[in-house]
């Protein structure tokens, strides 16, 4: 396991990381993330091994930008808004794949998408663009906050971002869009009342 800063020199070392296909694990404004080129499926299976997890469920994607995810999902008028409004933060986005997409991703459904809220992932999403947007552990375990715990609690990683303790806003509120109505699937740090104010 390399452990880097979120520097200039360690950027450099996540992002040549991402090209070739390793596993990352960095801080975020929710919690720490485990992720890798959402185009590598090789990569993506790894993933789903080190956190023992069922390969039907899809993992969520960060963005740098909505404009970077929008050329992979189909925003609606109220995803725009919300989008809009809260990004970077704290709300995932549920929303159908782009046809041209389907294949590449592997998936022919909706995906969850993200801009998050943190400068160190943020720097990252600028030179990659797009990343697996996971939680960094065993399903059905906790949500890591601390650096020092991924390197115990999912050895097997390849790159360890070091962003020390996470302040935590709390997990994202997760949002579907079913027959064209917003659907609160988890409530999160930003509340349904305050969804609901801008649409």
């Amino acid at each position: 396991m390399n452990i880097v800063n979120c520097d200039k020199n360690g950027i450099n070392e996540i992002v040549n990381a991402y090209e070739n296909g390793q596993i990352i694990v960095y801080p975020t404004d929710t919690v720490y993330g485990i992720g890798c080129d959402p185009f590598n499926k090789d990569s993506i299976s790894k993933i789903y091994d080190l956190k023992k997890r069922e390969g039907s469920k899809r993992f969520p994607i960060l963005g740098f930008s909505k404009e970077e995810l929008e050329k992979i999902v189909e925003f609606n008028i109220d995803a725009e808004k919300i989008s809009e409004k809260f990004w970077p933060g704290q709300v995932t986005l549920l929303l159908p794949i782009r046809k041209e997409m389907a294949e590449k991703i592997n998936n022919n459904g909706k995906l969850a998408v993200r801009v998050p809220n943190n400068e160190c992932v943020l720097t990252i999403l600028e030179k990659c663009k797009l990343i697996i947007g996971t939680s960094a552990n065993i399903s059905g375990q906790e949500s890591i906050l601390d650096s020092n715990e991924c390197k115990t609690k999912i050895p097997g990683i390849d790159v360890l971002v070091n962003g020390g303790k996470i302040t935590s806003l709390g997990e994202s509120t997760i949002i579907d869009f079913i027959d064209d109505k917003v659907k609160v699937i988890r409530e999160g740090s930003i509340s349904k009342d305050e969804i609901e104010n801008i649409l």
